[in-house]
């Protein structure tokens, strides 16, 4: 089995995207692959709120720098040379597999099993489900 090239890591904030970057990590150093850190701001969520507060976009996009930036230091204090850290806006279940996995050509995307929004989870499902469902690559899904 060949080695992998690209890991994207699919990550949210929460305590399980957590688990998958560490999983990550280790996937990119074992295989001494180039590591994709991914946190796409889920414009749907906005669509409403954002007639109330206008700022709530700009927060959303803050809060994914913060946390794309701490996830980079850590991926390099785990060992990982090659990192890049994508912040993009859209449907996570689509972005992700379809648009970002294409473009960065990752061979394995990892992604924690549930995240942060058990509303959505629970109406249409996970983002982990979809990601699984539409990739063309191998997709490793943590579990806590």
């Amino acid at each position: 089995m060949a080695a992998y090239q690209k890991v994207l890591a699919a990550v949210d904030g929460s305590d399980e995207s957590k688990r998958a970057l560490k999983k990550a990590i280790q996937e990119a150093v074992e295989n001494n692959a180039a590591l994709v850190i991914t946190h796409i701001i889920d414009t749907r969520t906005f669509a409403t709120i954002e007639q109330y507060d206008r700022t709530i976009v700009s927060r959303a996009e803050n809060y994914g720098q913060e946390l794309l930036e701490n996830y980079r230091k850590e991926a390099e204090t785990g060992g990982v040379k090659d990192i890049t850290t994508v912040l993009d806006f859209g449907s996570p279940k689509i972005k992700i597999p379809k648009d970002l996995a294409k473009r960065y050509q990752a061979d394995l995307i990892v992604t924690g099993a549930t995240g942060l929004n058990a509303v959505e989870r629970m109406l249409i499902g996970s983002v982990s489900e979809a990601i699984a469902r539409h990739a063309k690559c191998d997709v490793l899904i943590v579990r806590s």
